[in-house]
């Protein structure tokens, strides 16, 4: 019976002894050089590069030391993922248990905060070093559920044999990032695991979904912290003239004051009160209020001069664009989205129409409404330094790109075709 990369998940759950060998067969094969009988998922596959560039040891695994349980409660009391460990939980647990599944939440740096779940496989997880503090990066345990979907940003289910280190074949593994609304940063994965035989075709939608609604509880919260700073801006605005706006810690707005409504100011990295140049907005003061910052237009323009913006796509999980030049510098994270739009506005200086840069990023020119949408939101924050119709870096910008040592680290997540034609251009190291 012949399989394609798309079938395993569903031949898994009709055989999965059978799909368990042919998988080991597979990942023999490309191991050794040889041919296999299917090709592995492209996500795999794609990770199993990645790991072997790594330096990664399939036949022995490798556990880095555990953090200290003082370390672990640290970490999870200054995690976001702290808010919405009962949706994860309601959502998950009660199945997972059933199920013979335990649930991991994991934080942006691969490290185990969480885990429960039927107390046999918690005991077996431990036999597979999957403890709570481990460090289960991809680049450090290989392809698996907890480190595969922090790099490429989507949800993936890794089974049996996809795992890099044979020691973990004998699991299975569904797991989905988990970003925060206000920054898109990643804030950590959710993950369902379990023994080979526990594996079900369905997880991984499911695990996704519960991951969805711990975003959606996310953003209500952020709305309810909004709400409470607005009280407290009421009085301070009405008692100012002028151009004046509150935001909070992340720079969305709380309430404005004698201008139009922006939904976000892109603040420094690490701001404080003084004279300050922001984009969207202009010279201005900014000083703390609350929870937030109370931002007042300057009384006269300053202005900003040459511009040099560096997009720095050097790291395999931290994006960003830092504009140098001006009144002052500022810096700002990108989400994988916007990470890959402004690449490719740096990769092209003239300029791309937005069904152009629907045929880079989807390979397909009607999805304008996408792009049009993404490219509003970038604008934003670099709207300074950006034209349109077509979009494009304004001339007299200096653009520099940092990308990674090995260019198939060049934006890991990112399916856009022309993404994936560029990485696949550059010369290897």
């Amino acid at each position: 019976m012949a399989l394609s990369p798309m079938d395993v998940t569903q031949f898994a759950a009709v055989d999965t002894a059978r799909a368990a060998r042919t998988l080991n067969e597979v990942r023999s094969a490309k191991l050794s050089g040889g041919r296999a009988p299917v090709a592995p998922r492209p996500v795999i596959e794609q990770s199993w590069e990645r790991v072997l560039r790594s330096g990664v040891d399939p036949e022995h695994d490798f556990r880095s030391g555990l953090l200290s349980p003082e370390e672990v409660q640290r970490r999870r009391e200054a995690s976001g993922l702290r808010h919405v460990l009962p949706v994860l939980r309601e959502g998950l647990l009660s199945v997972a248990d059933v199920a013979h599944h335990i649930m991991v939440v994991a934080d942006d740096e691969g490290r185990v905060l969480w885990r429960e779940g039927s107390a046999p496989v918690l005991r077996k997880a431990d036999g597979l070093g999957f403890e709570l503090g481990a460090d289960w990066r991809e680049e450090v345990v290989g392809t698996n559920g907890v480190g595969t979907p922090a790099v490429t940003r989507r949800p993936v289910q890794v089974f049996a044999s996809e795992h890099f280190v044979r020691s973990q074949a004998t699991w299975t593994c569904a797991g989905a990032p988990i970003t925060d609304p206000r920054s898109g940063r990643l804030l950590g994965v959710v993950d369902v695991s379990g023994p080979l035989e526990t594996m079900h075709p369905a997880t991984l939608a499911w695990v996704d979904s519960v991951a969805k609604l711990a975003e959606a509880r996310l953003r209500e919260l952020h709305v309810l912290t909004l709400e409470r700073l607005r009280a407290v801006a009421a009085p301070v605005l009405a008692r100012l003239g002028g151009r004046a706006l509150v935001t909070d810690r992340d720079g969305w707005t709380a309430a404005v004051t004698g201008m139009p409504y922006l939904e976000r100011v892109t603040l420094p990295k690490s701001p404080a009160a003084g004279p300050r140049w922001l984009p969207a907005f202009g010279a201005c003061t900014v000083e703390p209020l609350g929870e937030g910052w109370l931002v007042r237009a300057a009384e006269e323009p300053v202005p900003r001069g040459a511009v040099r913006i560096v997009l720095d796509l050097g790291q395999p999980r931290r994006w960003s664009v830092r504009v140098l030049g001006g009144a002052e510098a500022w810096v700002r994270e990108l989400s994988p989205r916007h990470a890959e739009l402004l690449y490719l506005l740096a990769v092209h200086r003239a300029g791309r129409s937005a069904s152009g840069l629907a045929e880079d990023m989807f390979g397909d020119p009607a999805r304008t409404v996408t792009v049009r949408a993404e490219m509003s939101r970038v604008r934003r924050y670099l709207g300074a330094y950006l034209e349109h119709r077509p979009y494009r870096f304004c001339e007299d910008a200096e653009i520099e790109v940092v990308l990674p040592d090995d260019p198939r680290d060049l934006l890991p997540h990112s399916t856009a075709p022309a993404v994936a034609e560029r990485r696949a251009s550059l010369p290897a190291p």
